[in-house]
């Protein structure tokens, strides 16, 4: 994995994470996909950092930050983080 990347720990039969992966897909913001069902060490990890629960959506940033099953507020707070813009903005003409 390169240095930097979102580290995205979810499921495909669950909605929050189908919702969270959309969000991600539409503003063009890449991260590494790491099913839960299909790796056992990813589900150990997600187990480690939500007190034992398989609690999915659960994403890791490049800083270290965690969100868990965000919702999609959540999510443009980060993108702020990693510089979109996620409101209009005043355009001098």
């Amino acid at each position: 994995m390169a240095e930097g990347v979102i580290k995205f720990y979810g499921a495909m039969w669950c909605g929050d994470t189908r919702r969270a992966r959309a969000w991600f897909d539409s503003n063009n913001i890449p991260y590494e996909w790491i099913d839960v069902d299909k790796d056992p060490e990813a589900e150990a990890f997600v187990k480690s950092v939500n007190k034992g629960m398989r609690s999915i959506p659960t994403i890791v940033f490049a800083d270290g930050s965690i969100l868990v099953e965000p919702s999609t507020r959540k999510l443009e707070e980060h993108a702020r983080k990693l510089g979109l813009i996620t409101a209009p903005q005043a355009v001098d003409l």
